[in-house]
């Protein structure tokens, strides 16, 4: 299988919320808008996109249905995780988990969206002798 592209779907009841909160705090703009689903592009990179779905649309089948998009943890990478995190916090975002950096190569700090969706803001770092040697070289964090 050739995979084209590839993007999470959140399910939820608060559509309208949720879309708001990724265009506010994560520089998302709407590409495809009805009522029951958005899809969600990064304006700094095309290649970035989410989309949102009514959890209850006929759409979904029958046992997925009125799930929401609860146990779900978004990873966004990014150049600067302290102006990030700065602009959370003005912004009253829940922080999670404050900024701080990782053995294992991470500066990040944990947020969540309307639907309890957890957040996780990246930047990587070089890591610590002991988690280096679990890294694939071409994988290692500068």
């Amino acid at each position: 299988m050739k995979c084209t592209q590839y993007y999470p779907v959140l399910m939820t009841s608060k559509v309208e919320e949720t879309v708001r909160f990724y265009r506010e705090n994560f520089r998302f703009k709407t590409m495809f808008e009805a009522d029951w689903y958005v899809h969600l592009q990064s304006e700094d990179d095309d290649k970035i996109n989410l989309a949102v779905l009514d959890q209850n649309h006929e759409t979904i089948p029958e046992e997925g249905r009125g799930a929401g998009a609860g146990g779900l943890l978004l990873n966004f990478e990014v150049e600067d995780v302290d102006s990030v995190y700065e602009a959370a916090r003005r912004n009253g975002l829940p922080v999670l988990l404050a900024l701080r950096d990782e053995p294992f190569g991470q500066r990040h700090f944990i947020t969540k969206d309307p639907n309890g969706v957890l957040i996780d803001v990246i930047k990587p770092i070089p890591p610590s002798p002991e988690f280096l040697k679990q890294y694939a070289p071409e994988a290692v964090p500068a």
